[in-house]
Formats: structure tokens, C-alpha cells, sequence
């Protein structure tokens, strides 16, 4: 049996020996190769096998940090796929789990100093939900393949019909206020029923034929004219009278008719906002005012940003306007802004929820404004008085 036999009890030890995880300080990720000591290591290093890896590194080093960088962020993000799919869980204890493979691609070897700056990495990009807890770092793996894709798309498609069979709704109920509108009288005899003009115009002809049967009558009398004259005038007076009181009930019935319109709409908007009143008010192409005291330091205290991308309906991304920084923010150190007289707003709460106006006016004590929508199913209604969290300055 030879010196280097795999049954010889050297052999048995050194395999048993290489099966655990070695240091890390004493890995060579270049040629791939655990040594499991200090000598070791130095004699590797002086190794001719080695100085030609080190002469490729030192043509391309980016190149090579880099494609380390990759491999290690896909193989961890697998590992979080496999086993911690949808928990949240310490990332000491996920980067534990990954390294127990002695054939994983080392930290040391990438652009990542320390964990912690890997874990902020996950967050900034959007790849995993990060919270930092007196117990250290916490990540959540956001699964989007294909399947959570598809479910999402179906969810979105059918809050699309939802959304458009409410506006089919409001469409309706504007035709009813619009055909209400047209019914309501526009002239004196607008507004009357059949029924009623035909009675009025027999009135007009009986009082016509009475007047001349009078003024025929006393012509052969008493100088004829004078009695139908007299006669005529009267029976007008009481057409007249006839008319007011006609005239008088219609007028009752347009107040009527108002007030049951106003009740309508009333009704309408309080669906329109029990509906549409969120606790999230966030969306894309909005400019807020970031209101975080933890940011003055970094010079972002009060400052303005357009909203690039809404994450999980409470998070923005602010693209600072000055600046050109782009932050990742939640909604409640945000601020909405106002913008000057006769600027664009969007309606980012609400009743009107989504639509999009005109600033007509503003009251300072009230902290209200007046809006004027433009276009959609609400083009020219005027909102007397919007909450200044409502609204928000479109971007241009």
C-alpha cells in the first residue's frame, strides 16, 4: 500500500479534515483552493500556479470583482428563494446558512466589504425588504417570478374592471343629472306637461270667444265698443292671474328639482369618497417636500423631488430637483405641494381620487383650495373645498 493511499489513515485525516469549513483568510478565491493554515497558504501563494492567476487578475481586476460580485449576489438570492421564501429572517443567519458550502464564492472576493453593505445593497435595489432592528439586519426575499408576475397581473386586470365599471356608474348617473337638467323648464312654457298646455291654450280660446261674444252684444246697446272693451280687459287680468299661478307652481317644481339633483350628487360623492379614501396617497409624477428631520444632515430637509416609482403603495423614490439624488422615502415624511394659482394638481385623495385640475383659488384659514377638474368624466366640475393633502403639483 503506497504513502498517499486513499485508505491510509493520513488520507482518512485530511479528508476528514477538508470536509468542515476552513477560514476564509486562508482561501484563494483565484484558483479556488482552502488551505488550512498559515504555511499553507504562504506556500500557495509562492506557488507558480498562483502567480499566473494573479498575472490574469491584474490585467482586468473590475472585470473579475465584478462578475465575483454577480455570482455571489445570485447564488444568495437563490439560497433566500429556496429556503426563505416568504419569512422574514435575521441575515446573519441566511449568510450562515449560504457559506456552509465550502464551494460558495467568498465575500472577501467581492465588491461588498461587510455584510451590512450587501444587506443595504438588497434594499436599495429592490430585491429584498430590509429593516434594521436592535438585533442587527432583517431581509425579506420580494419574489418576482413568473407565477407572483401573473398573479399580480390578474389582480391589476381586475381592479382595471372594477375601476372601469364604477366610471361606467358615474356615467350613468351623469346622464340621469344631465336628462334631469334638460327636462327643467328653459322658457315660460318649458317644463309643462301636455296635459297642461293643452289646458292652458282652451283657457286662452274661451276667454277669446267670451270677450267677442260681449263686445258683439253691447255694440247694439250702448256704443258697442266701450262693453267689449271693458269685457276684454277683464277676461285678459284673468288669464294673467291663470298664467302667474301656473307660472308660480312651475317655479316650485325647479326648486324641487334642484334640491332633489343636489341630493343626488351629494349622495354620489359621499360613494365616490367612502370608496376612494386611502390610507396611501403616493403616485408617480407627483412633486413632494421631503420632511424628514433623520435627512437634514444630508441636506434633503424641506427639499423638493419628483416621485419616480411607488413601492408597495407607501414607499417613493424621490428624484431630488436640485440635485438630481434619488432617495427612497415612505409617505410619511413626505409632504404634498401646492402650486401657485391657475398650476396643475393632481387629486391624490379622495372622492376624485386620480383626476387631475386646475388650482382656482385658496383659503389660508381653512387649509382648503378650490379646484377645477379638466378632462375625464368630471371635465369643468368645481370642487369648493379640497384638503391641501388631497392635492398635490403635477410635475411638468
Amino acid at each position: 500500500m503506497g504513502k498517499n493511499d486513499f485508505l491510509t489513515p493520513k488520507a482518512i485525516a485530511n479528508r476528514i479534515k477538508a470536509k468542515g469549513l476552513q477560514k476564509l483568510r486562508w482561501y484563494c478565491q483565484m484558483c479556488q483552493k482552502q488551505c488550512r493554515d498559515e504555511n499553507g497558504f504562504k506556500c500557495h501563494c509562492l506557488s507558480e500556479s498562483h502567480q499566473r492567476q494573479m498575472q490574469i487578475f491584474g490585467q482586468n481586476p473590475d472585470r473579475i470583482v465584478d462578475g465575483y460580485s454577480e455570482e455571489f449576489e445570485t447564488t444568495f438570492l437563490e439560497h433566500m428563494k429556496r429556503s426563505h421564501r416568504f419569512s422574514r429572517i435575521a441575515a446573519t443567519v441566511v449568510y450562515n446558512e449560504y457559506i456552509a458550502d465550502r464551494h460558495h464564492i467568498h465575500m472577501n472576493s467581492t465588491k461588498w466589504l461587510t455584510l451590512t453593505e450587501f444587506v443595504k445593497y438588497l434594499g436599495r435595489t429592490g430585491k429584498c425588504k430590509v429593516e434594521e432592528t436592535p438585533k442587527g439586519w432583517f431581509i425579506t426575499y420580494i419574489d418576482r417570478d413568473s407565477e407572483t408576475l401573473f398573479k399580480d397581473k390578474m389582480k391589476n386586470k381586475k381592479l382595471k374592471a372594477e375601476l372601469a365599471e364604477d366610471d361606467k356608474k358615474e356615467r350613468e348617473i351623469l346622464k340621469q343629472i344631465e336628462r334631469a337638467e334638460q327636462l327643467m323648464p328653459g322658457g315660460e312654457n318649458g317644463g309643462m306637461s301636455e296635459k297642461e298646455k293643452v289646458e292652458e291654450k282652451e283657457m286662452e280660446m274661451a276667454v277669446g270667444k267670451v270677450a267677442f261674444a260681449l263686445g258683439g252684444g253691447g255694440s247694439s246697446r250702448v256704443g258697442g265698443s266701450g262693453i267689449g272693451k271693458e269685457s276684454r280687459v277683464m277676461f285678459e287680468d284673468v288669464g294673467e292671474g291663470e298664467r302667474e299661478k301656473k307660472r308660480t307652481k312651475k317655479d316650485d317644481g325647479n326648486s324641487v328639482g334642484n334640491s332633489a339633483l343636489e341630493e343626488l350628487m351629494k349622495e354620489d360623492e359621499k360613494v365616490k369618497e367612502r370608496v376612494n379614501r386611502k390610507d396611501y396617497w403616493l403616485c408617480e409624477g407627483i412633486i413632494v417636500k421631503v420632511m424628514s428631520k433623520k435627512l437634514a444632515d444630508k441636506g434633503y430637509y424641506k427639499k423638493k423631488g419628483i416621485v419616480k416609482k411607488v413601492i408597495d403603495k407607501y414607499v417613493g423614490e424621490i428624484e431630488m430637483l436640485d440635485i438630481k439624488h434619488v432617495l427612497r422615502v415612505d409617505q410619511a415624511e413626505l409632504e404634498t405641494v401646492i402650486p401657485q394659482i391657475g398650476g396643475l394638481v393632481r387629486i391624490v385623495n379622495g372622492a376624485y381620487r386620480g383626476s387631475k385640475g386646475r388650482l382656482l383659488s385658496i383659503d389660508m384659514d381653512k387649509y382648503c383650495a378650490k379646484v377645477q377638474i379638466e378632462k375625464g368624466a368630471y371635465d369643468g366640475r368645481v370642487l369648493q373645498a379640497v384638503e391641501y393633502e388631497d392635492i398635490c403639483k403635477i410635475a411638468q
